[in-house]
């Protein structure tokens, strides 16, 4: 994988807030968000930027506006704005096709790069890399009849060793990956290629979508809940991001910033370590859920299940090479103090617990601020003027505006109780198989970790709103969770390994800059 160094935004660049994104300002304005969350001071001029970007202005030619526009970027506080039409053109890219037999899906695919994109009229090659099928002829007949290159490979290798031979094989300064079962919808490609505008970015990927509704429980579920489906908000894709990863069914890549491809020998998490290698070599990944993709989902039980499982396999081999990356549960140990007492029964001492935590964020946070600490928003002109004293200037003897403290209520305060949510997954995806005999075992644990598991499926069915009963939803998520973890612990099991299982507790990076 080669390396790259983010450098400055490009000027002419529009920037899009996150979702969550606040910009604070009575005092020492701040901006924050992101995800993990990051807390950047910034200067007057810099936050009167800022607030131009968010109201639809470019980025200017200043090298300082270019910089601070990148770190927005990076801590995915802020969003580029795909100019319709900019970045590279379709004669640029490679459409590399891997596919073992499925000869039917494989016509669709190229069906639909035919029809349903800009593609085979703006003249791009395709290239349809035969991973050793056992009816090669179906699949060299299938690829004719859309004008597809067909290369055959000797052995199987998996889809990752697949795409590499076609990656080695383009010519083109870009490459899309486009697994067989995807049905290319109008308007894929163009809403990724302006992406590439920004030197930096080193692939982008789309929204994946059912290619048709299904009528059955678990088509509904994966219509509302797939793995593949990263969502409908943009996000930075790296280990921690709020997309942490992104699928490579549907990939489009800066043939320079691919390096050698997908790492051999990995049948499946192969593309997850990708996307994780670009981003540690300093790349950009995009997730752009405009650019929609159509796929074809599993829907019968049993190939829902054991897809799944394998998915969970890849946990092991993907932690020994990321460590770190792949862990059930990150939580710093207030968090962990608070959630024992509560559910130990001791709300008044998890209440003190987070209490003490958000006081001691905020007086880490009053020196970002600029506040002082630990003085409330609204003082006695008494206090104000003890505490604050003046020199002839009115904004030194202003009261402190409790920007802090409202950071950190909401980090602190705020994240503790929404661990809740992350905690009930580690136990249903991971920890279920030692969870659930210890709930036998210890009536105490009964009510507390079902009501854990159950949270995380009800919250998401509360928020999606799928066309499916919460009941159902409920035990299709579950049954999801179940055969992760099945796949999970075969895959600590096979390669000896533990870190999966573990939790990350203590100090992470809290982005405070």
């Amino acid at each position: 994988m080669t390396s790259a160094g983010p450098g400055p935004a490009p000027a002419g660049l529009r920037l899009a807030p996150d979702a969550a994104t606040r910009l604070l300002g009575d005092g020492t304005p701040v901006v924050t968000g992101g995800s993990p969350t990051r807390v950047l001071r910034l200067t007057a001029a810099g936050a009167r930027q800022v607030r131009a970007w968010f109201s639809g202005t470019p980025v200017g030619d200043a090298a300082a506006a270019r910089t601070l526009a990148r770190r927005l970027l990076d801590a995915g506080i802020a969003h580029p704005v795909p100019a319709p039409g900019g970045g590279p053109a379709a004669a640029d890219v490679t459409v590399v096709i891997p596919v073992k037999d499925r000869a039917a899906e494989l016509a669709r695919c190229l069906a639909g790069l035919r029809d349903g994109g800009a593609g085979y009229r703006a003249g791009y090659r395709v290239i349809v890399v035969d991973d050793r099928s056992d009816d090669g002829d179906a699949v060299a007949k299938a690829a004719a009849g859309h004008g597809a290159t067909v290369i055959r490979r000797p052995v199987n290798g998996g889809p990752g060793a697949a795409r590499n031979t076609g990656l080695a094989a383009a010519s083109t300064p870009f490459v899309a990956f486009l697994d067989s079962d995807c049905v290319p919808r109008p308007g894929w490609l163009d809403g990724l290629l302006p992406h590439f505008s920004d030197p930096a970015v080193g692939a982008a990927a789309p929204r994946i979508v059912p290619h048709e509704s299904g009528p059955g429980w678990l088509a509904r579920y994966e219509g509302a809940s797939s793995t593949l489906d990263m969502g409908a908000r943009p996000s930075v894709v790296r280990p921690g991001a709020r997309v942490s990863y992104v699928p490579g069914a549907a990939l489009v890549v800066r043939r320079s910033a691919a390096g050698e491809g997908f790492a051999g020998g990995m049948y499946v998490g192969e593309d997850v370590d990708f996307v994780w290698r670009m981003a540690g070599a300093g790349w950009t990944v995009r997730y752009e859920p405009s650019a929609v993709m159509g796929h074809d989902h599993r829907v019968t039980f049993r190939a829902w299940f054991s897809r799944r499982a394998d998915y969970g396999t890849s946990a092991a081999e993907l932690e020994e090479r990321h460590p770190g990356a792949v862990r059930p549960l990150y939580a710093s140990w207030w968090t962990i103090g608070a959630w024992t007492a509560l559910l130990s029964g001791r709300p008044v001492t998890a209440a003190a617990v987070t209490g003490t935590a958000t006081a001691l964020l905020a007086r880490r946070l009053s020196a970002v601020t600029g506040e002082r600490w630990p003085l409330p928003r609204d003082l006695p002109a008494s206090v104000r003027d003890s505490c604050c004293p003046g020199d002839g200037n009115s904004e030194r003897k202003r009261p402190p505006s409790g920007a802090a403290w409202k950071l950190a209520a909401r980090l602190a305060g705020g994240g503790t109780a929404a661990a809740g949510r992350p905690l009930g997954s580690a136990l249903s995806r991971t920890w279920w198989p030692l969870a659930i005999p210890a709930a036998a075992v210890f009536p105490r644990l009964r009510l507390p970790v079902a009501a854990l598991v159950l949270a995380p499926p009800l919250l998401d069915w509360a928020d999606r709103r799928p066309p499916l009963d919460p009941v159902r939803y409920t035990a299709a998520r579950l049954l999801d969770d179940a055969a992760y973890s099945v796949g999970v612990w075969q895959g600590c099991l096979r390669r000896r390994v533990l870190r999966p299982l573990i939790p990350v507790l203590g100090s992470r990076p809290d982005g405070v800059r």
